[in-house]
C-alpha cells in the first residue's frame, strides 16, 4: 500500500465513525415510529371483531344486490384451459367466460405467439334483469368448473367442460363449452335452469368489448380491414363502415352471426337459432397507436332460448382462412373480403383453387405468384391474342389515318368520320381490341382483394420483402411524401417502370394521338403513388403479369405478317366494294354518310354566321 492509499482509506474510516458518533440517535428514533406502525397495522390485521363486520356487511351488501343470485356472488376465481391443435383457450370461473385465446400457428408482428383474445384487451358478459329489478351481470357470479371430458360429437373428437353456478331450490346456470379437435370453433351452450320465474323481459343482453390489438405492421391497413360484421337471419350480410371517428347501427331484426373482423383473423358468435338484435359499434381513435380499434357489441339473446336448453352457439377464434371459413355455414366465409359481384366468384373459383394446388407442392410464395401468373396468362392467352391482333391491323392503317388528319387540319368531327368510314371500308372494328381487355378486367380486379386478405401470404419472405401480405420496404426514407409515404416499395417501382414500357410498346402500335397518349404514360405514376402502401405480393404478381406479357407479344409477333394483314384488309375493301354495288349501301353505310352530311352543314353553318339552320 503506498502513501496515497493509507491516507484515503483513514480519511474515509474518519468520515465513518463521525457518521456513527453524531447520527446514531437519529436513527434510533426512525426505527422506533416504523416499529410502532407496524404493530399497530399487526392489531388491526390480527382483531377479529372488524373483519366479521366487513364480510357481514358485504354478504349483506351482494343479498341486497343479487337476489335469487347472492348464493354464487362468493367464490374463489381459478382458471382452465382446453387445447387442440391449433388453440389455447382459457376460461376464468369468475363469470364462467372465455378469458384467453391464443393461436398456436401463428406470430403477430412482432414475432410472439399471437393472442387474439385476452382478459386485457377484450371482455364478454351475459346480463339480464330479474322480476324485481335486479340488474344481473354473469361477471358478477362464480361458477365451479367440472372436470375436462373427451366426447365424440357428430364423429368429430372434442374437449368439454362445464361452469355451473347453483344457486339452490334446483336453480342452476350452465355454460357449457365444447373445444373440437383441429378446428378454430368452441361450441358454447349457455342454460338457465329453474328461472322461469325470476327473469325478465324477452331478452337476454351479451355484450362484447374488443379493443383490438396491433397484429399486423401496417395500422393504417389493420385499421381499414377491421370492422364489425354481422348477418341477419334473411341472409343479408352487412357491416359498420370503415371510418374514422364512432360509427354506430342498431339491428331490429333476427341475426345469425356477429364477428369481430380484422386483416387476417376473426372473433365471432354464430347462433344456432337467432339473436333477437343488435346495438354495434365501431370507434377509431387514430392519435392512439397502442390500440386499432374498439368495436363494442350488445347482442340480444331471446330469454326462452335459454329457459329452454336452446341456447346454443358457436364461437369462431380464427383466420380468415376461405378453406375454413367455407364450412361454418350461414355465409361466414364473407369474412373474408374477396370484392363483390362476379370479382368474388373469380376469387372463389379460379384464383383460390389454383393457389392452394401450387401452395400443395411449393413451399416459396414468390414462386408460387410467377406460376399463378403463368397460369391466368394462358387462360387469357386467346383473347391477348385477338386484341394484339386488333393492334396490328390498326398499325397497318396508320398511313392512311394521319393521311386523314393531315388533310381535315384539326377538325376533330370531321376526322372521325372519315376514319370510321376508312375502318368500314376495310373491314376492322375499333372495338375488337377493346373487348379482350374489358375481359380481363375480373381478373385484374379480383386480384386487388387476393392479395390484401390472403392469409397464406401473411409474412412469408420473397427476396427483400419481409412480409408479402403488407408493403415491402426497400429504403426508408428521412421525410413522408404526400400521397406516396415515408418508404420505396421497389416492387412498386419495378411494376411501373414494366408499366410504362409495356405503355409505350403498345403506342408503337395504335393511332392514339394528342393528350390521350401522354395520358397512358400518367396513369402508371399515378399507381406507383397508389399502390407503394399496398401488399407487396400485388405489385409483384402485376410486374411479373407485364413481363409475361412482353413475352407473349414477342411470341405473336413472329407468326403476325403485317403484310400478309394489309393484303387481307384490302381484300376486305374490294369485296365491300363489289357488295356495295349488287345491293347499295349498308345500313351502317348510310348512317355514316348522314352524320357526315350533317357534319357538312354544320362546318358551313359556322363559316357563315347568316347562313340560317
Amino acid at each position: 500500500m503506498d502513501r496515497n492509499q493509507a491516507i484515503g482509506f483513514g480519511l474515509i474510516a474518519v468520515l465513518l465513525l463521525a457518521y456513527s458518533f453524531f447520527f446514531s440517535g437519529t436513527n434510533e428514533e426512525a426505527n422506533t415510529p416504523a416499529f410502532d406502525q407496524t404493530a399497530k397495522v399487526e392489531q388491526v390485521q390480527t382483531g377479529p371483531a372488524p373483519v366479521a363486520e366487513d364480510d357481514s356487511l358485504a354478504q349483506v351488501r351482494r343479498a341486497a344486490a343479487l337476489g335469487t343470485f347472492s348464493a354464487a356472488a362468493t367464490g374463489e376465481a381459478s382458471t382452465t384451459t382446453l387445447e387442440n391443435q391449433n388453440m389455447v383457450v382459457t376460461f376464468n370461473s369468475k363469470g364462467g367466460q372465455v378469458e384467453e385465446v391464443v393461436l398456436k400457428n401463428y406470430k403477430d408482428y412482432r414475432g410472439n405467439t399471437l393472442v387474439l383474445f385476452d382478459r386485457e384487451s377484450s371482455q364478454t358478459d351475459v346480463q339480464f334483469t330479474t322480476n324485481d329489478g335486479k340488474n344481473i351481470r354473469l361477471s358478477d357470479l362464480y361458477f365451479t368448473p367440472s372436470e375436462a371430458q373427451t366426447v365424440t360429437v357428430g364423429e368429430v373428437p372434442a374437449q368439454t367442460i362445464t361452469y355451473r353456478a347453483d344457486l339452490g331450490n334446483g336453480q342452476t346456470i350452465d355454460q357449457i363449452y365444447t373445444l373440437f379437435d383441429n378446428s378454430f370453433q368452441v361450441g358454447y351452450k349457455l342454460d338457465f335452469k329453474g328461472l322461469d320465474n325470476q327473469i325478465s323481459g324477452d331478452n337476454v343482453t351479451m355484450t362484447w368489448n374488443d379493443n383490438l390489438k396491433q397484429l399486423e405492421k401496417d395500422i393504417t391497413q389493420n385499421r381499414a380491414k377491421s370492422t364489425i360484421n354481422y348477418y341477419t337471419a334473411d341472409e343479408s350480410f352487412d357491416y359498420l363502415s370503415i371510418s374514422e371517428g364512432t360509427e354506430t347501427e342498431t339491428i331490429t331484426e333476427p341475426m345469425k352471426w356477429v364477428a369481430n373482423k380484422q386483416n387476417f383473423f376473426t372473433a365471432g358468435i354464430i347462433a344456432a337459432n337467432t339473436f333477437s338484435g343488435a346495438k354495434l359499434e365501431a370507434v377509431t381513435n387514430p392519435a392512439d397507436t397502442s390500440i386499432v380499434k374498439t368495436l363494442n357489441s350488445q347482442i340480444l339473446i331471446p330469454t326462452a332460448d335459454l329457459l329452454s336448453g336452446k341456447g346454443e352457439f358457436t364461437y369462431y377464434f380464427g383466420p380468415n382462412d376461405y378453406k375454413i371459413l367455407k364450412h361454418m355455414g350461414n355465409e361466414f366465409n364473407k369474412n373474408l373480403d374477396l370484392g363483390w359481384g362476379i370479382f368474388s366468384w373469380v376469387n372463389k373459383w379460379i384464383i383460390i383453387p389454383a393457389f392452394d394446388f401450387l401452395e400443395n407442392y411449393i413451399g416459396n410464395y414468390g414462386i408460387i405468384i410467377i406460376l399463378l401468373v403463368l397460369y391466368i396468362k394462358l387462360i387469357l392467352f386467346p383473347l391477348t391474342y385477338k386484341s394484339f391482333l386488333s393492334m396490328a391491323k390498326m398499325k397497318v392503317l396508320k398511313p392512311e389515318i394521319d393521311a386523314i388528319k393531315e388533310r381535315n387540319d384539326g377538325d376533330m368531327q370531321k376526322t372521325q368520320m372519315e376514319t370510321m368510314k376508312l375502318y368500314g371500308e376495310m373491314g376492322v372494328n375499333p372495338l375488337s381490341g377493346c373487348i379482350p381487355m374489358l375481359l380481363q378486367i375480373p381478373i385484374l380486379f379480383a386480384m386487388f382483394n387476393f392479395f390484401p386478405n390472403s392469409i397464406e401470404l401473411r409474412q412469408e419472405a420473397f427476396l427483400w420483402a419481409d412480409d408479402l401480405s403488407t408493403y415491402d420496404v426497400f429504403a426508408r426514407l428521412p421525410f413522408t411524401i404526400p400521397f406516396y409515404g415515408d418508404h420505396v416499395s421497389m416492387f412498386t417501382l419495378l411494376m411501373t417502370a414494366s408499366t410504362i414500357l409495356y405503355t409505350w410498346s403498345n403506342n408503337q402500335m395504335n393511332t392514339m394521338q394528342g393528350p390521350m397518349k401522354m395520358y397512358t404514360y400518367l396513369m402508371p405514376i399515378i399507381f406507383m403513388f397508389v399502390l407503394n402502401s399496398f401488399p407487396a405480393g400485388l405489385s409483384f404478381y402485376y410486374f411479373v403479369s407485364n413481363m409475361v406479357t412482353f413475352g407473349q407479344q414477342a411470341l405473336i409477333r413472329k407468326f403476325v405478317d403485317e403484310g400478309k394483314i394489309r393484303a387481307k384488309l384490302e381484300e376486305n375493301r374490294d369485296k365491300r366494294k363489289e357488295k356495295k354495288k349488287s345491293g347499295g349501301p349498308s345500313f351502317t353505310e348510310r348512317m355514316q354518310e348522314a352524320m357526315r352530311a350533317a357534319a357538312d352543314k354544320e362546318q358551313q353553318r359556322k363559316n357563315n354566321p347568316k347562313l340560317k339552320k
